[in-house]
């Protein structure tokens, strides 16, 4: 997924990695008396206080031991992290995108973390998250925090009442769409709120079948999907064919946007004070910002939206497993998930989702998490989301190509990719 988990965009997600043995397999690195534990942390996302809760309990429960946290870019999460994590010199723990976690996995960068499963929480980790990480029986992730996507709008603006099913959604949002305003914010590469449209009216992005991966996007549900996102593009918003979802706060806070789905801490982006570093809607400030969760095919449902997020997992390169392990712990514990739950992120742990902030966005944002989907969990995914071929698919349904041929291609494409 805030990269916005505005940064998760996410990348649709991240994770944490602990480094030791090459192979993916059980960490082959003791821990020593002394040593330090490199920590990689891509952007912001992560708060400050969570950061120094991690620094201090580690240090303060290994003595001789210190921990560094470095921060990387999500452009550093491909091929460099690939040669760090390969390398004989590589970090203890490194954020990457959810959605990369298999291709790591594939690789043998990932130790094997079943036996310490239950202490990270075992069934009370989100499960979606699980099931991505998991290979063969065996758990090479954790996950770290999630975040889902609301339909933010400002009860100044829209005044109607809100749609109860997708349908709804679509009509209400072509009703609402006028020169120089979008009814639903939906610029044509962003397929993270694509997905949902597909996945609503039955459609997936791949499945199983036996050993080979089959692509959904041409199944009856697919079609459904992408013809109702395709009346959205020429009937309901003016964003552009060929823009993605970057900086999605922009056009809203310039009134230019009726209903605006992104991850939930966009919130902030919205909020942000004008003199801020990045600054948000001015004018928002003080005033009712809302949100909900996006409707089903019926009416008291929820629609499917991407699951974005973090995992974290021991790379096969670190030469102190204990440590590591003793660091992913507290990760997964009550105190550090905790105050990342405080500062809106969903915690990994489900339990802790108690300790999110009170509010009505934050109670549609959490609403939103428990419908939510993944991609398909193969090593072979990140070939495909670097392709670009579903952006592709959908700039062309944007621009009125037809429905069916592209979504037949685009399934060969995704086929191609993942059964190599």
């Amino acid at each position: 997924m805030k990269k916005t988990l505005g940064a998760l965009s996410l990348l649709g997600a991240s994770a944490l990695v602990l480094t030791s043995c090459a192979g993916g397999g059980t960490p082959t690195g003791g821990s020593a008396e002394t040593g330090d534990l490199t920590v990689w942390l891509v952007g912001t996302d992560t708060p400050q206080d969570a950061r120094d809760y991690l620094k201090k309990t580690f240090e303060d429960q290994n003595d001789g031991w210190t921990l560094t946290i470095e921060e990387k870019t999500w452009a550093d999460t491909t091929e460099g992290y690939v040669a760090a994590l390969s390398s004989n010199d590589a970090p203890d723990l490194v954020e990457v995108g959810n959605t990369q976690a298999p291709g790591f996995i594939d690789q043998g960068l990932f130790a094997d973390i079943t036996d310490i499963r239950d202490d990270l929480g075992g069934d009370d980790m989100l499960p979606a998250f699980v099931d991505s990480a998991t290979l063969d029986g065996a758990l090479y992730a954790a996950p770290y925090y999630a975040g889902s996507r609301v339909v933010f709008y400002s009860p100044e603006t829209y005044s109607g009442e809100l749609p109860t099913t997708l349908s709804e959604y679509v009509q209400a949002g072509i009703e609402n769409t006028s020169a120089g305003k979008s009814g639903i914010y939906a610029p044509g590469k962003d397929w993270y709120n694509a997905l949902p449209y597909v996945w609503a009216n039955g459609g997936e992005i791949a499945t199983l079948e036996g050993d080979q991966w089959v692509g959904g996007f041409s199944s009856g549900g697919g079609i459904k999907g992408l013809e109702m996102l395709q009346d959205v593009y020429e009937n309901a918003t003016i964003a552009p064919a060929d823009a993605d979802e970057t900086d999605p706060q922009v056009p809203f806070c310039a009134g230019e946007v009726g209903f605006l789905s992104a991850p939930s801490w966009v919130q902030w982006s919205i909020l942000a004070p004008a003199d801020a570093e990045a600054p948000g809607c001015p004018d928002e400030a003080g005033k009712e910002l809302a949100a909900y969760a996006l409707p089903g095919m019926t009416e008291g449902e929820v629609a499917p939206v991407f699951a974005g997020g973090s995992s974290i997992a021991i790379a096969a390169k670190s030469d102190a497993s204990e440590k590591s392990q003793a660091a992913l712990e507290i990760i997964l514990s009550e105190g550090y998930q905790k105050i990342l739950a405080e500062n809106g992120l969903i915690p990994a742990r489900t339990s802790f989702a108690q300790y999110l902030p009170e509010g009505q966005i934050t109670a549609e944002a959490a609403k939103a998490a428990a419908s939510s989907k993944a991609v398909p969990a193969s090593p072979k995914w990140v070939e495909v989301e670097s392709a670009g071929i579903i952006k592709d698919a959908l700039v062309k349904i944007a621009q009125g190509g037809d429905v069916t041929e592209i979504a037949t291609a685009l399934d060969a494409q995704i086929e191609s990719i993942l059964n190599s």
